[in-house]
């Protein structure tokens, strides 16, 4: 891990940045937020204007692992530096050790997903894997919910989570699964494990600029249960593969504890067979945006099921989780996740600076 750090220092010590005021449209509305020659992001989540971004350790980028866009436009550690300062070796409980995602709950807290695993791949280190819930108004951890045993197994690397009411849901990208977070009884429960749902299918890799990703181990990459959204109504979970394709499940499925496993795959719908995709986010329309990840393309499936293309543009290589904010204004981080030295033998062949898009959309039907 320190000769990843190392490599990323020479890449860029400096972060360069446009400031989030400085917006610069071009003709189809989209524009750059900010920009990093040393943060590696693929997650952002905007509350009342504030941006805030986080990215794995495994990309070889230096800087934080999760961080708010100053008035200047650099990133801040977030919600402080010693939850960004984890090393190898340190205690992981009030620590982040890689962070996978972030997500607003809607009641004022942003949730961190630490996947606790230090290198991609590896098994999450003893108790690092956990949830933490920060308050938004005050900046400070209000809540550290750990990944048990029983629920993170070997091989587990939790990717993302969504919200529906008092109960939250998780996948699990490396060991397939889903994971079933009951906030009001603090009760998590693995769900789906290795079923076919959330498992990613041989026949179906991940193509970019007509090469097969490709792990460390110089295999075709297989990404489990990744991408996943809750219905308007809360009523669905809609989640499959990162390459694809998606199902459903009645939500009222997941949050009873007691169907039992077999009960529970029988509950498992077709949804929709989406490319792969490197992350979604649903509007109040109902409308799915995703990335296409072989297009470099912002596309949206209707609620009818109709998907049209929304742009189409060589900057958003690997569009990894959009977020559509409160003035339907769709942010897109874009990691060049397949560039980064991991999958390329050790050579990092990110195009810097690493950027922040948003676009608007429509008003809202």
């Amino acid at each position: 891990m320190k000769r990843i750090q190392l490599a990323a220092m020479l890449v860029g010590l400096l972060t360069q940045t446009v400031p989030v005021t400085a917006w610069a449209a071009d003709p189809v509305g989209l524009t750059v937020a900010a920009q990093s020659r040393s943060m590696i992001w693929n997650a952002v989540a905007v509350d009342h204007g504030r941006v805030l971004v986080a990215g794995p350790r495994w990309t070889g980028a230096a800087g934080p692992s999760v961080a708010v866009i100053g008035k200047d436009g650099k990133p801040q550690p977030y919600p402080d530096a010693a939850w960004n300062g984890w090393e190898i070796g340190a205690p992981t409980a009030k620590a982040f050790v890689n962070v996978n995602s972030i997500h607003l709950d809607g009641k004022g807290a942003l949730w961190v997903v630490d996947t606790g695993t230090p290198n991609f791949g590896s098994d999450p280190l003893p108790g690092a894997a956990k949830l933490v819930q920060i308050d938004l108004a005050s900046n400070r951890v209000k809540r550290v919910v750990p990944l048990g045993s029983d629920v993170v197994l070997a091989g587990s690397y939790v990717d993302d989570i969504r919200f529906n009411g008092t109960f939250a849901y998780l996948t699990d990208a490396g060991r397939p699964g889903l994971i079933v977070f009951d906030m009001k009884r603090n009760r998590l429960r693995r769900v789906l494990d290795k079923d076919p749902s959330t498992t990613a299918p041989a026949n179906r890799p991940v193509i970019l600029g007509g090469k097969t990703l490709q792990g460390p181990d110089g295999k075709p990459l297989r990404i489990n249960s990744d991408p996943m959204e809750v219905s308007n109504d809360g009523k669905w979970l809609y989640f499959g593969p990162l390459s694809g394709p998606w199902s459903r499940i009645a939500t009222r499925w997941l949050n009873d504890a007691a169907v039992t496993p077999k009960q529970l795959a029988t509950k498992v719908e077709a949804w929709a067979d989406l490319p792969p995709t490197g992350g979604t986010a649903l509007d109040a329309n109902g409308d799915l945006y995703f990335s296409d990840l072989a297009t470099d393309s912002l596309k949206r499936r209707s609620a009818a099921g109709k998907i049209t293309t929304i742009i189409t543009d060589k900057r958003l290589h690997w569009v990894d989780a959009p977020f559509i904010d409160a003035d339907r204004t769709i942010w897109l981080p874009v990691p060049q996740l397949d560039r980064v030295g991991l999958f390329n033998g050790g050579a990092s062949s990110v195009d810097w600076p690493v950027q922040l898009f948003r676009l608007p959309l429509p008003p809202a039907k």
